[in-house]
């Protein structure tokens, strides 16, 4: 008696997957998607380290406050203040000049506002912003992105809407 095996036919199927032309077209959808997307991406970023930076000089200016009533006075310098070096949201250190009380000769090195008036009488605390460079008045080019303390800490932003 013979057995007989089934017998298996190869049927040859269409073979699965993406053609060349399928991928190059989402490749291409995905890079427009992608250019749509990152400036917008960017300048949500940006806000964010504006605002971290804003919150940051708000905290900060609460600890001069503790040390003014702890010491009767403003310290030197924001070393004193027991934190180091406090960076910005790019790296750059924050800046501090004491103004009151201080012997600084002449109003050259205060930052000023469009008629050139210093925009703190007590002290000044800022953050030079994105491109890490300040100039004394808030109206110059490289001042433009610096968060500022001014009116002393009456208002807290960027230098640009100040």
């Amino acid at each position: 008696m013979l057995l007989s095996l089934p017998i298996r036919l190869r049927v040859s199927l269409p073979e699965r997957g993406f053609t060349l032309l399928e991928l190059i077209l989402i490749v291409s959808a995905l890079a427009i998607l992608a250019a749509i997307c990152l400036p917008a991406l960017s300048t949500y970023v940006q806000k964010a380290r504006v605002a971290r930076a804003i919150v940051e000089i708000r905290g900060l200016e609460k600890d001069i406050k503790m040390f003014l009533d702890d010491n009767g006075r403003l310290p030197e310098g924001l070393g004193e203040l027991g934190q180091g070096t406090p960076r910005d949201p790019w790296g750059n250190p924050y800046q501090y000049l004491k103004i009151a009380g201080s012997q600084l000769k002449g109003k050259g090195s205060l930052r000023k506002d469009r008629n050139l008036v210093p925009i703190n009488s007590d002290y000044d605390l800022y953050s030079m912003g994105a491109d890490g460079q300040s100039i004394p008045p808030i109206t110059a080019q490289p001042s433009q992105d610096d968060i500022i303390r001014a009116n002393n800490g009456a208002y807290i932003g960027l230098a640009r809407y100040y």
